[in-house]
């Protein structure tokens, strides 16, 4: 055993021929024991007790599989190869057999609370996709008994469903990793970094390559890794809902000046150009601040008519 992966290379017989076999089988013990009781002939006898063991060992050796499974044989402990042809087949009863799935599986488990790289914390989940891709590593080279619970026998859905566990182990151990690496959002210093709520796609290729580091010694594959769930735990919710509206705010107030600035700019190069009204320097001090007020308030301008002079 080299511990590595293969194809099973024992025999395998078309199953429902075997069935016909079978069925020949127990007709003839039927008509030895007849026979031999009525004709009082012992080797008759002793042919029919020999064809009861060839018939009940041929009758435990019906294997049916469907695509995207796969059997695991051993031969008295020896691993022999890994079965996958789909259909129905007869195999050596003798040999254990350990069913698996190759099918992909989803895993959604509750978000759980992490710091962030900025030491705060979050609620954070995650959704993964995976399938068993080595079937070796998966039977021999991990535990995936779970303590206090039956085994569950040797159907495919129980088996995979203490894969799922370990899985879901490795998973938690993954995300608490990633979610240490980066910051929930930017701190707002103007440095513009990959943080959790904006930098979906490489933290979810991060994601996936940590969970396959993690679940490559267990013969499991993750196809797919993706962010679910993000927010800020309850205890600091509100006061970062705050600083955000307060970023929002700043931003917004930002955005306005730039635009009323550049609206002065151009009123008073318009009146200049067309020769609409001389302004002084101080008259267009106080237009400028009065178009300011204008277009930064918050709340509607209030009209007020000059029916004297610009001198007054």
């Amino acid at each position: 055993m080299n511990g590595q992966e293969f194809e099973f290379r024992g025999g395998s017989l078309n199953g429902f021929l075997m069935i016909a076999i079978d069925i020949v089988l127990w007709l003839a013990c039927a008509i030895s024991f007849v026979v031999g009781t009525f004709a009082s002939n012992g080797y008759l006898v002793v042919l029919g007790v020999i064809l009861i063991f060839v018939a009940i060992t041929c009758s435990c050796g019906f294997s049916k599989l469907e695509p995207n499974e796969a059997k695991v044989m051993t031969f008295f402990g020896r691993y022999v190869g890994t079965f996958r042809k789909t259909g129905f087949y007869w195999l050596n009863p003798f040999m254990s057999v350990k069913n698996v799935s190759l099918r992909a599986r989803n895993l959604n488990p509750d978000p759980i609370k992490v710091n962030d790289k900025s030491g705060n914390p979050v609620l954070i989940g995650a959704v993964v996709v995976w399938r068993l891709k080595d079937t070796y590593k998966a039977i021999f080279d991990i535990d995936t008994e779970i303590a206090g619970q039956a085994t569950g026998g040797n159907s495919a859905t129980a088996r995979m469903n203490k894969f799922q566990n370990f899985v879901a182990v490795q998973s938690d151990s993954a995300l608490r990793e990633v979610a240490g690496m980066y910051a929930y959002d930017n701190d707002g210093n103007g440095e513009q970094t990959v943080t959790l709520r904006d930098g979906s796609a490489e933290i979810n290729e991060v994601l996936e390559k940590k969970l396959n580091e993690r679940l490559v010694m267990a013969g499991l594959e993750v196809l797919e890794a993706r962010i679910n769930y993000l927010a800020y735990a309850p205890e600091i919710a509100a006061v970062m809902l705050r600083r955000q509206q307060a970023d929002a705010i700043i931003c917004a107030r930002e955005k306005i000046v730039d635009g009323a600035v550049s609206m002065v700019k151009m009123a008073l190069s318009k009146l200049s150009e067309e020769d609409i009204v001389e302004l002084d320097e101080e008259k267009k001090a106080a237009m400028v601040s009065n178009l300011l007020v204008v277009l930064c308030s918050d709340e509607p301008a209030q009209p007020v008519i000059n029916s004297g002079t610009l001198n007054h």
